[in-house]
């Protein structure tokens, strides 16, 4: 566990401009820099950091976060990966208070160790790109499957020769051990005369496999005639686990962004000629089932997944795999789905056939999850007997059970229980559940009063004119607080968005400057009307009590929220544990935000 106190310092000391920097070409607007987002496409850049708040917010697709996130997001790093990474160029050492030297000793061996065979798969991979642009017969062939020369070195790829021995010439001892360990070279036989070393690759494309961060971490190769395997991959390392990394995951990162989705297909070939055919958010695995950690990893990147497979029935047993390795990471915010392709053909072959239109539709049209589940329950259950219902039912208990808990895992037991002729009750309470609570119409949300209305009209009103007065205040607020005006009720969240919209642009603005365009161009946005009303509010003071009073404004926001949130979790039935504590912590926050008001109000009378 990393003390917060660190990260606090580590941030303190990072440059969040220097290091989105790195990424993105970035140019002075006002007090903010500005370039074109790249978490997704655009041509007007929306994509903004502030070096004084120390964080990027972009405002065509709302990513927003301090340095550390940026290097989750776009490096698909995880938390610690991304802090040590910041830590190391500020010349921090992380402090690892759970960690004996010795086992911070064996990490930091390791980690040496991992550069080490990386380093010495990318020398690999660098010859064999050699090798293929001196090899007629393998550019040959690989124009022949209708691929390009660009597309060849955007994935690197490259051609192992003939001939046993043909990373001697590469590297100066073809002995060493880190051939071997890295799995380019295979070794038969005890230390001897008789002991036999030979090239692991030969006579095949070569495909590197690189990391998130770009790093070569092994290879798949393909046979250029006839001959088994077809497909041979690299053996794990301490730097290659089939079951985490996905190929073409490197390069398509700022595709899926743009694409909206991650399209899992079956093989190397069928990545690269999707992404030359317009699929550049294509990934596969590496010759193994997808596996959890597959689909942890493509998450961070989208919230959309599109497995592609053959539709015969080694293509719907991979896709059962698939679907159990989902399951858990299928939360009601995203979209898992298979597509199953005619028998005849692959994504490759589909596409050049079809065409991209069609084969984007077919994407569009495949079979969400929740469809899946049911189809693999009932897989050869005869739905007309009893017998055939509840072997449907015991099918789809285990998958079911591992959903996230959520609106879809509810809908879905009503599925099941419905095509299993039981009630939804019936069905909770035979899988050991409590019985599942009694649908009843939903009751209207009850209509503030126009006083509450007038008050909650009167505090904006109150806040947004503070900020046209002071447009300062606004980079003063946290987060939390942008977030939290943004989402409000338009006008005012209309105002707050815009705000922020025009500071980042161009800095702090006059009262009258941002005044004059709420009334000259604010129509569409509902702002000339607000603008209009707030203008009358000249007894505002505006001087030193300011910030406070912003906060204010602030925090009746909070509570209107929270008193909601009340109104509604007292009238759910039935009161369960879970509701009964989610009503005590929020009433706790309520009354917290209630003594922070009356202290602000108590302090501002005379």
């Amino acid at each position: 566990m990393i003390p917060p106190a660190f990260i606090q310092d580590l941030l303190a000391r990072t440059d969040v401009a220097e290091v989105v920097g790195r990424h993105v070409q970035l140019k002075k607007a006002g007090a903010t820099l500005k370039g074109l987002c790249p978490f997704h496409g655009e041509k007007s850049p929306s994509f903004t950091v502030s070096p004084t708040r120390q964080t990027y917010h972009c405002f065509g697709c709302g990513v927003h976060g301090n340095a550390i996130g940026f290097l989750m997001e776009h490096a698909g790093l995880g938390f610690m990966d991304a802090v040590r990474e910041l830590a190391q160029q500020a010349g921090m050492t992380v402090p690892e208070d759970d960690s004996s030297p010795e086992e911070r000793e064996h990490a930091r061996a390791m980690k040496e160790r991992q550069a080490t065979l990386s380093e010495v798969l990318a020398k690999a991979g660098e010859h064999w790109r050699k090798q293929l642009k001196a090899s007629p017969r393998a550019v040959a062939y690989l124009k022949g499957r209708g691929l390009t020369g660009e597309i060849a070195a955007r994935f690197g790829m490259g051609y192992a020769p003939e001939g046993w021995r043909g990373l001697a010439s590469v590297f100066p001892r073809y002995d060493d051990p880190l051939l071997i360990e890295s799995g380019l070279v295979i070794v038969q036989g005890d230390d001897g005369p008789d002991q036999k070393r030979y090239d692991r690759f030969r006579d095949r494309i070569m495909f590197p496999i690189r990391s998130v961060q770009g790093e070569v971490i092994g290879f798949g190769g393909r046979v250029l005639d006839a001959g088994e395997p077809k497909y041979l991959n690299s053996p794990e390392t301490p730097v290659f686990v089939k079951g985490r990394e996905l190929y073409g995951l490197f390069e398509a990162r700022q595709a899926l962004r743009e694409r909206g989705y991650a399209l899992v297909v079956e093989g190397y070939m069928d990545v690269v000629a999707l992404a030359q055919l317009g699929f550049p958010n294509a990934v596969a695995t590496l010759g193994t089932a997808c596996t959890a950690e597959h689909v942890q990893k493509l998450l961070r990147f989208t919230d959309r997944i599109v497995f592609s497979f053959d539709g015969d029935a080694a293509g719907r047993r991979a896709a059962g795999r698939a679907l159990e390795a989902a399951l858990p990471h299928a939360s009601d915010t995203r979209s898992i789905k298979f597509l199953f392709l005619p028998p005849e053909h692959d994504p490759d072959s589909f596409v050049r056939e079809q065409g991209a239109p069609a084969f984007e539709a077919c994407v569009e049209q495949a079979v969400p999850l929740s469809r899946q589940l049911i189809e693999a329950a009932r897989e050869d259950c005869d739905l007309e007997t009893a017998e055939g219902r509840a072997l449907m039912l015991a099918n789809a208990k285990p998958l079911w059970s591992a959903l996230p808990e959520g609106a879809l895992r509810r809908q879905l037991l009503t599925e099941l229980a419905r095509a299993g002729a039981l009630e939804s009750a019936e069905l909770q309470t035979l899988w050991g559940g409590a019985p599942a609570p009694r649908r009843e119409a939903p009751r209207p949300a009850p209509r503030p009063s126009r006083r509450a209305l007038r008050a909650a009209t009167s505090s904006l009103d109150r806040g947004a004119w503070l900020l046209v007065q002071r447009c300062d205040l606004w980079e003063r607020l946290d987060v939390a607080t942008h977030e939290l005006l943004c989402e409000v009720l338009d006008p005012h969240g209309a105002f707050f968005r815009w705000l922020d919209r025009r500071f980042h642009e161009e800095g702090a603005l006059s009262p009258q400057t941002l005044l004059d365009e709420m009334l000259a161009g604010g129509e569409s946005l509902g702002l000339t009307a607000l603008a209009q009303r707030i203008g009358s509010l000249h007894e505002v003071d505006v001087g030193e009590h300011a910030e406070p009073q912003l906060h204010v404004v602030a925090d009746r926001v909070r509570l209107d929220a929270l008193e909601r949130d009340l109104e509604m979790l007292t009238t759910a039935e039935p009161l369960t544990p879970d509701i009964l504590e989610t009503i005590r912590r929020t009433r706790t926050s309520a009354d917290e935000i209630k003594h922070r008001l009356a202290r602000s109000q108590a302090a501002a009378s005379p």
